[in-house]
């Protein structure tokens, strides 16, 4: 048995989030699998580093998967990305340990979110959209704050999967880059659909329609705004994860 540790970037506007759901579901997960058990010939299940939802990006996803196969990593993903639409593809195959696990292994996950401030028909595919000008200075505030660890039960949606509600956040700041607005942030681990919160709260606060000290209430008290609603998923990728 061999331990196949693989990279995965891929556009997810067209996709159902990452993880394999029912049947008909078309999920980036799902995808893989299929195209592996076509090539292996074995029953193939791939642990990932995050879960992203539907219509979220990755960059640096990272994988892993069991085989009996004889095939040589690097055989396997010139086959699979062979077979994998233009929006997938699959890098740095590599042969790890029986107990390195995508997930469970991972120290350290890096999300950034890209906003515009006004709509694109150009970059509106990998991108939110404000609707008017930010106060970045704000937003930068806002972002301090969430530094540490903190319980995000404001900023997330419940996941019967993973009841934890604690993260530690060990970096995390807007900056402009070029016509975008960039949120990054860095932790050891993620909550449903946790950044699009924070970044639908933090726009808001950009807007002047929430105070820093509102925020700073929401993150002690767990208490949600009734009209915080998840970020557009357009403008989220992973990033990279650290090991």
């Amino acid at each position: 048995m061999k331990n196949i540790r693989i990279t995965v970037e891929y556009d997810g506007t067209s996709f159902a989030g990452w993880q394999r759901q029912s049947r008909g579901i078309v999920t980036v997960q799902g995808v893989i699998e299929a195209a592996l058990q076509q090539i292996l010939q074995e029953s193939v299940s791939l642990a990932a580093a995050g879960r992203t939802d539907k219509g979220v990006h990755a960059r640096e996803q990272t994988a892993n998967f069991m085989t009996r196969s004889l095939l040589e990593p690097s055989r396997i993903v010139h086959s699979l990305n062979a077979l994998l639409p233009g929006t997938i593809r699959v890098t740095d195959p590599l042969e790890v340990t029986l107990d390195f696990h995508a997930r469970h292994s991972a120290k350290e996950r890096q999300y950034r979110y890209f906003l515009l401030e006004k709509p694109s028909a150009l970059y509106g595919r990998f991108a939110g959209c404000s609707y008017g000008r930010l106060d970045l200075t704000v937003m930068r505030r806002v972002a301090a704050l969430l530094e540490g660890e903190h319980d995000f039960s404001a900023f997330s949606k419940e996941d019967r999967d993973n009841p934890g509600r604690i993260c530690t956040v060990h970096g995390c700041d807007w900056y402009r880059h070029h016509r975008f607005l960039v949120f990054q942030i860095s932790a050891n681990r993620f909550l449903r659909s946790m950044v699009r919160y924070l970044v639908d709260s933090m726009v808001s606060a950009g807007k002047g329609l929430l105070t820093v000290e509102e925020f700073q209430r929401m993150l002690a008290t767990g208490q949600v705004r009734s009209q915080l609603n998840p970020a557009s998923p357009a403008g989220l990728f992973l990033w990279k994860v650290r090991y």
